[in-house]
Protein backbone atom coordinates (compact mmCIF):
# COMPACT_ATOMS: atom_id res chain seq x y z
CA UNK A 1 0.00 0.00 0.00
CA UNK A 2 1.12 3.44 -1.09
CA UNK A 3 1.67 5.62 1.74
CA UNK A 4 0.30 8.97 2.12
CA UNK A 5 3.97 11.30 2.29
CA UNK A 6 3.12 14.32 4.98
CA UNK A 7 5.21 17.21 5.69
CA UNK A 8 4.83 19.47 9.15
CA UNK A 9 5.06 23.22 9.07
CA UNK A 10 4.44 24.06 12.40
CA UNK A 11 6.40 26.26 14.47
CA UNK A 12 5.17 24.90 17.74
CA UNK A 13 7.59 21.94 19.21
CA UNK A 14 4.51 20.14 20.55
CA UNK A 15 1.96 20.35 17.77
CA UNK A 16 4.56 18.81 15.34
CA UNK A 17 5.35 15.97 17.63
CA UNK A 18 1.66 15.27 18.47
CA UNK A 19 0.58 15.36 14.73
CA UNK A 20 3.31 13.24 14.44
CA UNK A 21 2.35 10.62 16.66
CA UNK A 22 -0.94 10.85 15.38
CA UNK A 23 -0.21 9.67 11.73
CA UNK A 24 2.04 7.11 13.13
CA UNK A 25 -1.08 5.08 14.36
CA UNK A 26 -2.34 5.89 10.99
CA UNK A 27 -1.15 2.73 8.43
CA UNK A 28 -2.12 4.32 5.05
CA UNK A 29 0.01 7.91 6.47
CA UNK A 30 3.73 8.75 6.56
CA UNK A 31 5.21 11.42 7.99
CA UNK A 32 8.30 12.45 6.02
CA UNK A 33 9.76 15.36 8.32
CA UNK A 34 8.75 18.36 9.57
CA UNK A 35 9.50 21.91 9.74
CA UNK A 36 9.48 24.79 12.02
CA UNK A 37 9.06 27.63 9.68
CA UNK A 38 8.37 28.16 5.68
CA UNK A 39 12.02 28.86 4.75
CA UNK A 40 13.29 25.27 6.21
CA UNK A 41 9.67 23.73 4.75
CA UNK A 42 10.81 25.27 1.73
CA UNK A 43 14.13 23.43 1.59
CA UNK A 44 12.45 20.37 2.50
CA UNK A 45 9.55 20.01 0.26
CA UNK A 46 12.47 20.28 -2.37
CA UNK A 47 13.96 17.34 -0.75
CA UNK A 48 11.02 15.29 0.67
CA UNK A 49 8.92 15.77 -2.20
CA UNK A 50 5.77 15.03 0.31
CA UNK A 51 2.20 14.29 -1.05
CA UNK A 52 -0.04 16.53 1.71
CA UNK A 53 1.29 19.51 3.77
CA UNK A 54 0.14 20.64 6.88
CA UNK A 55 1.40 24.41 7.79
CA UNK A 56 0.34 26.21 10.68
CA UNK A 57 -0.95 30.18 10.06
CA UNK A 58 0.94 32.17 12.98
CA UNK A 59 4.59 31.13 12.47
CA UNK A 60 8.28 33.31 13.09
CA UNK A 61 9.79 35.11 9.97
CA UNK A 62 7.22 34.34 7.33
CA UNK A 63 3.38 33.72 7.96
CA UNK A 64 1.35 30.64 6.65
CA UNK A 65 -0.83 32.29 4.45
CA UNK A 66 2.40 34.41 2.56
CA UNK A 67 4.04 30.82 2.15
CA UNK A 68 0.99 29.26 0.88
CA UNK A 69 0.74 32.06 -1.82
CA UNK A 70 4.04 31.53 -2.79
CA UNK A 71 3.72 27.73 -3.07
CA UNK A 72 0.70 27.74 -5.26
CA UNK A 73 2.11 29.75 -7.36
CA UNK A 74 6.00 27.90 -7.69
CA UNK A 75 4.87 24.07 -6.82
CA UNK A 76 1.50 23.86 -6.08
CA UNK A 77 0.43 20.99 -4.08
CA UNK A 78 -2.26 19.88 -1.73
CA UNK A 79 -2.14 22.17 1.70
CA UNK A 80 -4.21 21.39 5.10
CA UNK A 81 -3.88 24.38 7.83
CA UNK A 82 -4.05 24.16 10.77
CA UNK A 83 -6.13 27.32 12.77
CA UNK A 84 -6.09 28.70 15.89
CA UNK A 85 -10.25 29.24 16.84
CA UNK A 86 -9.80 32.63 17.24
CA UNK A 87 -11.71 35.91 15.02
CA UNK A 88 -7.92 36.56 13.62
CA UNK A 89 -7.70 33.05 13.02
CA UNK A 90 -10.47 32.67 10.91
CA UNK A 91 -10.09 35.51 8.76
CA UNK A 92 -6.71 34.48 7.84
CA UNK A 93 -7.62 31.04 7.33
CA UNK A 94 -10.76 31.81 5.02
CA UNK A 95 -7.79 33.83 2.66
CA UNK A 96 -5.75 30.61 2.79
CA UNK A 97 -8.60 28.66 1.18
CA UNK A 98 -8.99 31.61 -1.05
CA UNK A 99 -5.55 31.07 -1.82
CA UNK A 100 -5.94 27.19 -2.66
CA UNK A 101 -5.47 25.18 0.26
CA UNK A 102 -7.74 22.07 0.64
CA UNK A 103 -9.04 22.55 3.88
CA UNK A 104 -8.27 23.55 7.58
CA UNK A 105 -8.17 21.78 10.99
CA UNK A 106 -8.80 24.36 13.77
CA UNK A 107 -6.13 24.48 16.56
CA UNK A 108 -8.09 23.95 19.88
CA UNK A 109 -7.20 27.10 22.18
CA UNK A 110 -6.06 25.09 25.43
CA UNK A 111 -4.06 21.91 26.04
CA UNK A 112 -3.16 21.63 22.48
CA UNK A 113 -1.64 18.21 22.70
CA UNK A 114 -4.91 16.73 24.34
CA UNK A 115 -7.30 18.73 21.74
CA UNK A 116 -4.88 17.53 18.90
CA UNK A 117 -5.74 14.35 19.81
CA UNK A 118 -9.51 14.59 19.93
CA UNK A 119 -9.19 15.94 16.73
CA UNK A 120 -7.18 12.88 15.67
CA UNK A 121 -10.10 11.32 13.31
CA UNK A 122 -10.85 14.85 11.51
CA UNK A 123 -6.97 15.64 10.37
CA UNK A 124 -6.54 12.19 9.32
CA UNK A 125 -9.43 12.48 7.07
CA UNK A 126 -8.51 15.65 5.84
CA UNK A 127 -5.33 15.18 5.21
CA UNK A 128 -6.38 11.36 3.23
CA UNK A 129 -9.08 14.06 1.43
CA UNK A 130 -6.22 16.62 0.80
CA UNK A 131 -3.93 13.52 -1.03
CA UNK A 132 -6.66 13.08 -3.58
CA UNK A 133 -5.90 16.66 -5.34
CA UNK A 134 -5.05 17.21 -8.40
CA UNK A 135 -3.44 20.79 -7.54
CA UNK A 136 -2.53 23.33 -10.59
CA UNK A 137 -2.13 26.82 -9.73
CA UNK A 138 -4.26 28.97 -10.21
CA UNK A 139 -6.97 26.20 -10.97
CA UNK A 140 -9.62 24.26 -8.59
CA UNK A 141 -8.89 20.80 -7.63
CA UNK A 142 -10.84 17.86 -7.86
CA UNK A 143 -10.84 15.27 -5.18
CA UNK A 144 -13.31 11.91 -5.06
CA UNK A 145 -14.71 11.32 -1.24
CA UNK A 146 -13.33 8.90 0.62
CA UNK A 147 -14.88 6.05 1.18
CA UNK A 148 -17.09 6.74 5.01
CA UNK A 149 -15.99 5.80 8.17
CA UNK A 150 -17.50 3.50 10.88
CA UNK A 151 -18.55 6.67 13.03
CA UNK A 152 -22.66 6.91 14.19
CA UNK A 153 -24.74 8.94 11.96
CA UNK A 154 -27.62 10.77 13.02
CA UNK A 155 -30.49 11.02 10.04
CA UNK A 156 -32.00 14.64 10.20
CA UNK A 157 -34.19 12.78 12.52
CA UNK A 158 -32.37 13.85 15.56
CA UNK A 159 -33.51 17.11 15.21
CA UNK A 160 -36.76 17.36 13.14
CA UNK A 161 -39.07 14.51 12.33
CA UNK A 162 -40.23 14.17 9.31
CA UNK A 163 -43.78 14.94 8.16
CA UNK A 164 -45.64 15.35 4.92
CA UNK A 165 -45.09 18.96 2.45
CA UNK A 166 -47.61 21.27 2.90
CA UNK A 167 -50.00 20.59 -0.34
CA UNK A 168 -50.88 24.96 -0.03
CA UNK A 169 -48.16 27.21 0.48
CA UNK A 170 -49.34 30.90 0.69
CA UNK A 171 -48.44 33.57 -1.80
CA UNK A 172 -43.94 33.93 -0.71
CA UNK A 173 -41.10 34.61 -2.37
CA UNK A 174 -39.02 31.06 -3.28
CA UNK A 175 -36.17 29.67 -0.95
CA UNK A 176 -32.83 28.48 -2.43
CA UNK A 177 -31.14 26.54 -0.04
CA UNK A 178 -26.95 25.54 -0.63
CA UNK A 179 -25.39 22.90 0.99
CA UNK A 180 -21.47 23.15 1.05
CA UNK A 181 -18.58 21.27 3.21
CA UNK A 182 -15.19 21.28 1.78
CA UNK A 183 -14.44 23.65 -0.69
CA UNK A 184 -17.33 25.16 -0.25
CA UNK A 185 -16.32 28.88 1.30
CA UNK A 186 -15.16 29.42 -1.63
CA UNK A 187 -17.78 27.93 -4.26
CA UNK A 188 -20.47 29.76 -2.22
CA UNK A 189 -18.85 32.76 -2.89
CA UNK A 190 -18.72 32.09 -6.57
CA UNK A 191 -21.97 31.64 -6.86
CA UNK A 192 -23.91 34.37 -4.81
CA UNK A 193 -21.39 36.71 -6.51
CA UNK A 194 -23.37 35.92 -10.05
CA UNK A 195 -26.67 36.93 -8.34
CA UNK A 196 -28.40 40.48 -8.21
CA UNK A 197 -29.29 42.37 -5.18
CA UNK A 198 -32.95 42.53 -5.85
CA UNK A 199 -33.47 38.45 -6.56
CA UNK A 200 -36.99 37.92 -5.87
CA UNK A 201 -36.14 35.00 -3.49
CA UNK A 202 -34.44 34.39 -0.18
CA UNK A 203 -31.17 32.31 0.70
CA UNK A 204 -30.11 29.93 3.44
CA UNK A 205 -26.83 28.38 3.92
CA UNK A 206 -25.38 25.63 5.96
CA UNK A 207 -21.69 25.16 5.55
CA UNK A 208 -19.40 23.43 7.36
CA UNK A 209 -17.53 25.67 8.96
CA UNK A 210 -16.77 26.02 13.08
CA UNK A 211 -18.14 28.20 14.95
CA UNK A 212 -15.64 30.93 15.63
CA UNK A 213 -15.43 31.24 11.73
CA UNK A 214 -19.26 31.65 10.54
CA UNK A 215 -19.64 35.40 11.79
CA UNK A 216 -15.97 36.08 9.15
CA UNK A 217 -17.00 33.92 7.05
CA UNK A 218 -20.91 35.85 6.54
CA UNK A 219 -18.82 39.13 6.62
CA UNK A 220 -16.34 38.21 3.61
CA UNK A 221 -19.35 36.92 1.52
CA UNK A 222 -21.24 40.34 2.24
CA UNK A 223 -18.51 42.15 0.81
CA UNK A 224 -18.52 40.24 -2.52
CA UNK A 225 -22.30 39.90 -3.46
CA UNK A 226 -24.83 42.71 -4.28
CA UNK A 227 -27.14 40.76 -2.00
CA UNK A 228 -27.38 41.20 1.69
CA UNK A 229 -25.14 38.51 3.75
CA UNK A 230 -25.44 37.43 7.65
CA UNK A 231 -25.35 35.01 9.87
CA UNK A 232 -28.55 34.20 10.40
CA UNK A 233 -29.85 34.85 14.54
CA UNK A 234 -32.81 33.01 15.75
CA UNK A 235 -36.50 34.47 15.08
CA UNK A 236 -34.75 36.33 12.17
CA UNK A 237 -37.50 36.98 9.02
CA UNK A 238 -36.45 35.97 6.31
CA UNK A 239 -36.52 38.21 3.06
CA UNK A 240 -35.73 38.27 -0.28
CA UNK A 241 -32.28 39.56 -1.67
CA UNK A 242 -30.92 38.38 1.66
CA UNK A 243 -28.48 35.14 2.72
CA UNK A 244 -28.94 33.52 5.99
CA UNK A 245 -25.72 31.57 6.79
CA UNK A 246 -26.12 29.20 9.64
CA UNK A 247 -23.87 29.71 12.76
CA UNK A 248 -20.94 27.13 12.97
CA UNK A 249 -22.69 25.39 15.71
CA UNK A 250 -26.29 25.29 15.34
CA UNK A 251 -28.49 23.65 12.91
CA UNK A 252 -30.21 26.45 10.79
CA UNK A 253 -34.21 26.20 10.18
CA UNK A 254 -36.50 27.65 7.98
CA UNK A 255 -39.91 27.91 9.73
CA UNK A 256 -42.68 29.70 8.31
CA UNK A 257 -45.92 31.63 9.87
CA UNK A 258 -48.84 32.26 6.81
CA UNK A 259 -46.89 33.71 4.08
CA UNK A 260 -43.85 34.94 6.94
CA UNK A 261 -40.33 32.64 7.00
CA UNK A 262 -37.86 33.15 9.75
CA UNK A 263 -35.06 31.52 10.83
CA UNK A 264 -34.61 29.21 13.67
CA UNK A 265 -31.81 27.84 15.13
CA UNK A 266 -31.66 24.90 16.75
CA UNK A 267 -28.52 23.16 19.07
CA UNK A 268 -29.59 19.72 18.65
CA UNK A 269 -27.36 16.71 18.17
CA UNK A 270 -24.66 16.64 15.29
CA UNK A 271 -26.53 15.17 11.76
CA UNK A 272 -24.25 13.31 9.52
CA UNK A 273 -21.92 14.24 12.02
CA UNK A 274 -22.23 17.71 11.28
CA UNK A 275 -23.96 21.00 12.84
CA UNK A 276 -25.08 22.89 10.99
CA UNK A 277 -26.52 19.71 8.92
CA UNK A 278 -27.17 20.06 5.24
CA UNK A 279 -30.15 17.58 5.99
CA UNK A 280 -31.73 19.38 8.87
CA UNK A 281 -31.41 22.49 6.36
CA UNK A 282 -33.52 21.33 3.77
CA UNK A 283 -35.82 18.91 5.89
CA UNK A 284 -37.48 21.85 7.78
CA UNK A 285 -37.39 24.01 4.45
CA UNK A 286 -39.63 21.45 2.63
CA UNK A 287 -41.75 21.44 5.61
CA UNK A 288 -42.49 25.24 5.31
CA UNK A 289 -41.95 25.57 1.71
CA UNK A 290 -42.95 22.66 0.04
CA UNK A 291 -41.95 23.03 -3.79
CA UNK A 292 -41.57 26.96 -3.66
CA UNK A 293 -37.93 25.48 -3.03
CA UNK A 294 -34.32 25.57 -4.83
CA UNK A 295 -31.43 23.21 -3.37
CA UNK A 296 -28.27 23.43 -4.40
CA UNK A 297 -25.72 21.22 -3.61
CA UNK A 298 -22.33 22.18 -3.84
CA UNK A 299 -18.41 20.86 -3.19
CA UNK A 300 -17.88 18.68 -0.09
CA UNK A 301 -17.09 15.81 1.36
CA UNK A 302 -19.30 13.05 2.70
CA UNK A 303 -23.27 12.50 1.97
CA UNK A 304 -24.85 15.51 4.34
CA UNK A 305 -27.70 17.01 2.25
CA UNK A 306 -28.40 13.59 -0.02
CA UNK A 307 -31.32 12.47 1.53
CA UNK A 308 -32.76 16.43 2.09
CA UNK A 309 -32.16 16.81 -1.41
CA UNK A 310 -34.47 13.84 -2.09
CA UNK A 311 -37.13 15.08 0.30
CA UNK A 312 -36.91 18.30 -1.73
CA UNK A 313 -37.36 16.84 -4.90
CA UNK A 314 -39.95 14.83 -3.97
CA UNK A 315 -42.00 17.81 -2.90
CA UNK A 316 -41.75 19.24 -6.03
CA UNK A 317 -38.76 21.63 -5.73
CA UNK A 318 -36.00 21.81 -7.61
CA UNK A 319 -32.12 20.26 -7.67
CA UNK A 320 -28.74 21.91 -8.37
CA UNK A 321 -26.18 19.60 -7.93
CA UNK A 322 -21.81 20.95 -8.43
CA UNK A 323 -20.44 18.95 -11.08
CA UNK A 324 -17.38 16.83 -10.63
CA UNK A 325 -15.16 18.67 -12.30
CA UNK A 326 -15.30 21.56 -10.76
CA UNK A 327 -15.56 20.61 -7.33
CA UNK A 328 -12.90 20.43 -4.70
CA UNK A 329 -14.46 17.07 -3.64
CA UNK A 330 -17.34 15.16 -5.06
CA UNK A 331 -18.64 13.70 -2.34
CA UNK A 332 -21.94 15.61 -1.38
CA UNK A 333 -22.93 16.35 -4.35
CA UNK A 334 -21.90 13.11 -6.13
CA UNK A 335 -24.24 10.93 -3.83
CA UNK A 336 -26.60 13.35 -4.76
CA UNK A 337 -26.05 12.71 -8.07
CA UNK A 338 -25.64 9.06 -7.55
CA UNK A 339 -29.14 8.69 -6.04
CA UNK A 340 -30.99 10.45 -8.67
CA UNK A 341 -31.71 13.37 -6.98
CA UNK A 342 -30.44 16.35 -8.85
CA UNK A 343 -32.81 17.65 -12.00
CA UNK A 344 -29.54 19.65 -13.32
CA UNK A 345 -25.60 19.12 -12.97
CA UNK A 346 -24.10 22.06 -13.65
CA UNK A 347 -20.73 23.27 -13.07
CA UNK A 348 -19.90 25.86 -10.60
CA UNK A 349 -19.50 29.29 -12.69
CA UNK A 350 -23.02 28.13 -14.68
CA UNK A 351 -24.94 28.02 -11.23
CA UNK A 352 -25.61 31.31 -10.17
CA UNK A 353 -26.70 32.33 -13.73
CA UNK A 354 -28.93 29.12 -13.96
CA UNK A 355 -30.73 30.24 -10.18
CA UNK A 356 -31.51 33.75 -11.67
CA UNK A 357 -32.97 32.19 -14.59
CA UNK A 358 -35.32 29.45 -12.68
CA UNK A 359 -35.86 32.31 -10.28
CA UNK A 360 -36.63 35.89 -12.74
CA UNK A 361 -38.04 34.01 -15.59
CA UNK A 362 -40.75 36.23 -16.74
CA UNK A 363 -44.37 34.29 -15.55
CA UNK A 364 -42.55 32.50 -13.18
CA UNK A 365 -44.42 31.12 -9.89
CA UNK A 366 -44.07 29.45 -7.01
CA UNK A 367 -44.95 25.91 -9.08
CA UNK A 368 -42.12 27.00 -11.80
CA UNK A 369 -39.57 26.25 -8.95
CA UNK A 370 -40.52 22.93 -8.92
CA UNK A 371 -39.81 20.64 -11.72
Amino acid sequence: MKKIRVLIVDDSALVRQVLTSIFAETPDIEVVGSAPDPYIARDKIKQLNPDVLTLDVEMPRMDGVTFLGNLMRLRPMPVVMVSSLTVAGAEVTLRALEYGAVDFVAKPKLDIAEGLAEYAEEIVAKVRTAAGARVRALERRVLRAPAGDAMERLSADAVLSRKPAPRHIPAAFPIIAIGASTGGTEAIKEVLAELPGDLPAAIVVSQHIPAAFSQSFARRVDGITALRVSQADDGQTILPGHVYIAPGDRHLLVDRSGSRYQCRLNDGAPVNRHKPSVDVMLRSLVQSAGGNSIGVILTGMGSDGAEGMGELRAAGGTVIAQDEKSSVVWGMPGEVVKRGFADEVLALARIGARLEEIIVAPGSTSAQCGR
